[in-house]
């Protein structure tokens, strides 16, 4: 799952409003975010199999530090903790750390049955949703649209910058989850895919703060 991921970053800054939108989908995506960096390392495995599902042609093959349900608690209380430190909002730290959780579950949707549950056993879980394409693109949709409209509605633009640059924000996720699901090819090696998803999420990210700093919100 990918925008779905955003879409409740969208709706979490409605539990959370002094957390910062970009910080949000650092939460939500952190697990994400971490991965490539233990590929690199070899530390987590991934092989490149067109076909292995009908939207992915990633085989995850071994990513419990990042993606098994018991390190998504760890991550979420570690990234929680962090936030606390630096802002002393324990209402947002929750809330980060719920939000880190979160991917798991979310993931748990569409992927196939390579998400570990501790980095200690063989049982892993998915529900495959990968292997149809409409109906992960429409809950996945859905999701983000819903995070979106609260997002939307619980914030204002503070000028044409809060207004467009959140517009352009939103189309671009659209765009890519949608291009990623038909048109995209898998990458040529590990460092391929390491160096254009750190832009991507760089991208992202960046531009969600300074949507954030444009709106504000509505009370």
């Amino acid at each position: 799952m990918l925008i779905g991921h955003f879409g409740l970053s969208f709706a979490a800054k409605k539990a959370a409003p002094k957390v910062s939108l970009g910080t949000l989908f650092i939460a939500t995506q952190f697990v994400d975010i971490l991965w490539p960096f233990l590929l690199v390392f070899h530390i987590e495995k991934v092989a490149f199999t067109p076909g292995y599902t009908k939207m992915n042609a990633l085989e995850f093959l071994y990513y419990p530090y990042t993606h098994s349900l018991l390190m998504g608690i760890v991550w979420g209380a570690v990234v929680g903790i962090i936030y606390w430190l630096f802002k002393r909002d324990t209402r947002g730290a929750i809330i980060v750390g719920l939000c880190v959780l979160s991917h798991w579950f979310l993931d748990l949707i569409v992927h196939v049955a390579d998400l570990p549950l501790t980095p200690f056993g063989e049982y892993k879980m998915g529900l495959g949703l990968w292997n149809h394409v409409a109906i992960a693109l429409i809950i996945e949709t859905m999701i983000f649209l819903t995070g979106t409209y609260i997002y939307a509605t619980f914030t204002k633009a503070k000028n044409k910058i809060g207004k467009w640059a959140f517009w352009a924000l939103v189309i671009l996720l659209l765009v890519f989850n949608f291009s990623n699901a038909f048109v995209s090819k898998p990458p040529d090696s590990i460092m391929v895919l390491f160096v254009s998803f750190i832009i991507l999420m760089g991208l992202i990210i960046s531009l969600s703060y300074w949507v954030d700093r444009n709106r504000s919100h509505i009370k």
